[in-house]
């Protein structure tokens, strides 16, 4: 029995989307692949411009996964200076009709969260004390 068989049975999840989706829809990594997908190779820090909000620590992670998921190739350019570049293997590139369609399906029903602020833009927002205010304990 195929695959789509047991989705369509309801043998409930097939165990090869389970997979995928795990991989795939773990956080940042969607966003990574998008931008693999939308403007093909990139340096580490272009990778990390190109999601706002996303740590060098859980990149570097992140493109591991990916690099041992054979979705990502890692390639050094030996310089000076030297210089990583990722890429996608023909296994990611047949991730873009899937991402195009979560895209398509995010424009239409999903609602876009704002970036996370920058470290040096979050420390100036943090609430500076202000008067004390007296309200009515509830209890």
């Amino acid at each position: 029995m195929s695959p789509e068989d047991e989705i369509a049975e309801g043998h409930g999840c097939c165990p090869h989307y389970h997979q995928a989706v795990e991989l795939i829809g773990r956080r940042w990594t969607g966003a990574i692949v998008a931008v693999l997908i939308a403007e093909g190779p990139h340096r580490f820090s272009e990778l990390r411009d190109g999601v706002p909000g996303l740590s060098d620590r859980v990149l570097s992670q992140r493109m591991r996964e990916l690099e041992t998921a054979g979705i990502v190739t890692r390639t050094v350019d030996a310089g000076p200076p030297v210089r990583v570049r990722y890429d996608l293997t023909p296994k990611g590139e047949d991730l873009r009709d899937v991402v195009r369609a979560l895209e398509r399906w995010g424009r239409k029903w999903a609602e876009p969260t704002p970036p996370a602020p920058s470290p040096d833009v979050a420390a100036s927002l943090v609430e500076q004390p202000g008067p004390t205010t007296r309200g009515i304990a509830l209890g």
